[in-house]
């Protein structure tokens, strides 16, 4: 079994890195997917962060309104910290188990955790190697616009609240720049994964 970390900034592309990786094989875990888990009214995190942060944060149908709570931590660094607090264990809890699950149906499996930040809680160190995604700011801030129909403004301050991708860059044992075609960008994950697959092998 091998345990690859797939990180990179807002829009870089970490998504259709995942998609290609999983296309050859290798078990992807959406540390976002497995945040919602958590947060479902089942989910362990649920209580705390509702207590914490007021039923204001709820939806008309009982869940917890993620853009909502969103809007409350973001840019308030203390306030982050306590959600994150709550919610990062009980992601780690669901992310355990698949990767237990995976490793018992094939123990040679690629096992990749894709997530925004990884570099920055320090949990890159729990993976054999690192994949970060970059692309060019102007990429970014297309990709951004269109997805997620943001202003230009509302990207630049995204962006700006993440460790720079330079910096990022410095921990990763694989970069993908994703700016070039979409070829371009798969062939290049086609060959990474060539030599993950390799290394859970030996």
């Amino acid at each position: 079994m091998l345990r690859v970390g797939l990180t990179g900034g807002y829009a870089t592309g970490k998504s259709y890195v995942a998609g290609e990786l999983e296309r050859l094989g290798a078990k992807i875990i959406y540390a976002d997917m497995l945040g919602h888990e958590v947060l479902l009214p089942s989910g362990e995190a649920y209580a705390a962060v509702l207590q914490l942060f007021g039923p204001d944060i709820l939806a008309a149908d009982g869940l917890i309104d993620r853009k909502k709570l969103a809007e409350i931590v973001f840019g308030h660094s203390e306030q982050l910290k306590l959600l994150t607090d709550i919610v990062h264990p009980g992601v780690r809890r669901l992310e355990a188990k698949l990767v237990a699950e995976y490793a018992e149906r094939d123990p040679c499996a690629v096992i990749v955790t894709e997530a925004a930040i990884l570099i920055e809680t320090g949990r890159y160190k729990d993976f054999d190697r690192l994949i970060v995604t970059v692309c060019s700011l102007e990429t970014q801030i297309r990709r951004g616009i269109k997805r997620d129909r943001l202003s230009r403004g509302e990207v630049l301050e995204r962006i700006g609240r993440q460790m720079p991708s330079d910096q990022k860059q410095t921990y990763a044992h694989y970069v993908v720049n994703t700016d070039g075609p979409k070829a371009a960008t798969t062939a290049r994950v086609e060959a990474i994964f060539s030599e993950l697959k390799l290394a859970s092998n030996t």
